[in-house]
């Protein structure tokens, strides 16, 4: 191996740095203006001169608006919701529950995800991208607790993975968007035992 090809890859770390910079203040861009003046009102446009950034580099990474903001939301999740091993199935749960309802409670956050939601009614294409790179990349992160606690031995005989999510996520969606609701302890506290003592 001669010397340009030794230092090949240390002239391109520079580049995909800036990438990296430009997709971040993008996602970033994109948080900030729904926060401010809604989704209705945010444009790639806007997006673009608040990254300062051009439209084609948008598009180049993602196809619409929903598309930026899913991502944005999705880095928020995996940020704010980790799932420790708590030592229990109750304890997981509860852990989890109230991460992702202090989410929730976030105005921007919960004017996001019901803005999402909406969006993936009206565009078939955007939904199914919805549903596989959010909703059920959720899913999968509960599903991941309910393996542990399979494994550990105490997870209730009646419990699976689909049923815990379908209780967990159709409450969180049914206060979103049909009766709101707020996502207290109280309600964590229930969850918490109707899925502990399910048998």
């Amino acid at each position: 191996m001669d010397a340009a090809e030794d230092t090949e890859p240390e002239r391109r770390r520079p580049g995909r740095r800036r990438s990296e910079d430009s997709r971040d203040a993008i996602l970033q861009a994109a948080t900030e203006l729904v926060v401010e003046r809604g989704y209705a009102a945010v444009s790639i446009e806007k997006i673009a001169q608040r990254a300062g950034t051009g439209k084609q580099t948008i598009y180049r990474w993602w196809p619409s608006k929903g598309d930026v903001l899913m991502e944005a939301l999705a880095r928020k999740a995996e940020l704010h919701i980790p799932l420790p091993d708590e030592g229990s199935w109750t304890a997981d749960l509860q852990c989890m529950l109230e991460d992702s309802f202090a989410l929730a409670r976030a105005p921007q956050i919960g004017e996001l995800l019901r803005a999402l939601m909406v969006e993936a009614q009206l565009d078939s294409a955007f939904g199914t991208r919805f549903r596989i790179e959010f909703l059920e990349r959720r899913r999968a992160a509960l599903a991941t607790l309910v393996e542990r606690a399979r494994r550990r031995g105490d997870l209730p005989a009646t419990v699976t993975a689909g049923f815990a999510a379908d209780v967990v996520f159709g409450v969180l969606w049914y206060r979103l968007l049909a009766v709101p609701q707020p996502f207290d302890r109280r309600l964590t506290d229930r969850l918490v035992v109707l899925l502990a003592d399910a048998a």
